[in-house]
């Protein structure tokens, strides 16, 4: 019960912290995203930590600040057309990496090279979004559109608790995640249909058919993204990402789903699909 009791508390203050820093826009949303940044990598690098795999910490976090603020909307582009500073940064950043490996290779210069350029795009390069989709299309209705992912998200780990819970036979990923079943994500991709329908009705936007691409896309988003961070744990020997939000873990665990959903949601509002 104590357990129990603390992952609520935190739920609850971690919710109303989200809903300060959306609402208010970037000027909240770009420092907490920060934070949150600095935090996920620092989990990240504890974990390769454990296997005894190195990065470029320091470089990894001044690039993965730049990866988010980079992402504000509104930003003056980079002087070509076709391109934004997030390209830009990311490819100086890979540029950089090699750079300072022929310098200075030390022990395994490739490894490092790569685990440093997958925690960038893991962690900061996706939480970029969440900032792009707080202003797509615009500022108002960006508030609908973000709430859209973390809704759906959240209906899809309640619906997939439950139908995984009773129903669940036939393992969905057992060599990365044994509790995962294909019955479960279909209730998963089921309550979040009619959470998504229930709110996009309410407020005149889409049609049925439009609400159930979006859900089957955004639940499997959200699912493959609790499975990939579940592959990476069982990759480096982590039971947690870490241990910074009382009763659920670390930060990464989290986020695995909205790191998947919030991009996928962007890129396709952004495509014209709905």
């Amino acid at each position: 019960m104590e357990t129990l009791s603390t992952r609520v508390l935190t739920a609850i203050i971690g919710f109303a912290l989200v809903i300060v820093a959306v609402y208010f826009g970037w000027i909240t949303l770009l420092p907490s995203l920060l934070l949150v940044a600095a935090l996920a990598l620092r989990e990240y690098v504890q974990m390769l930590d454990q296997r005894d795999l190195d990065v470029r910490h320091r470089s990894m976090y001044l690039f993965g600040a730049a990866l988010i603020v980079a992402s504000v909307p509104g930003l003056p582009g980079p002087p070509w057309a076709g391109g934004s500073w997030r390209e830009v940064i990311l490819g100086f950043a890979l540029l950089y990496f090699l750079v300072i490996e022929v310098i200075s290779p030390g022990e395994r210069p490739l490894e490092r090279i790569v685990y440093s350029l997958f925690g960038l795009l893991y962690i900061p390069w996706l939480l970029g979004y969440f900032l792009l989709l707080r202003y797509a299309p615009n500022a108002d209705d960006g508030l609908l559109y973000f709430a859209l992912p973390l809704l759906a998200t959240f209906a899809t780990d309640i619906g997939g608790f439950f139908a995984g819970y009773y129903f669940g036979r036939r393992k969905l990923a057992p060599e990365v995640s044994p509790g995962k079943t294909v019955e479960g994500a279909l209730g998963g991709l089921a309550a979040s249909f009619l959470l998504v329908l229930v709110v996009t009705r309410s407020v005149g936007i889409w049609s049925l058919s439009d609400a159930f691409i979006y859900a089957a896309l955004v639940a499997s988003a959200s699912q493959l993204g609790d499975l990939s961070e579940s592959l990476i744990k069982r990759s480096l020997g982590a039971k947690d990402s870490g241990r910074s939000l009382p009763g659920h873990g670390g930060m990464l665990d989290r986020l695995d789903s909205l790191l998947f959903a919030v991009p996928i949601t962007y890129l396709f509002l952004q495509l014209g699909v709905f």
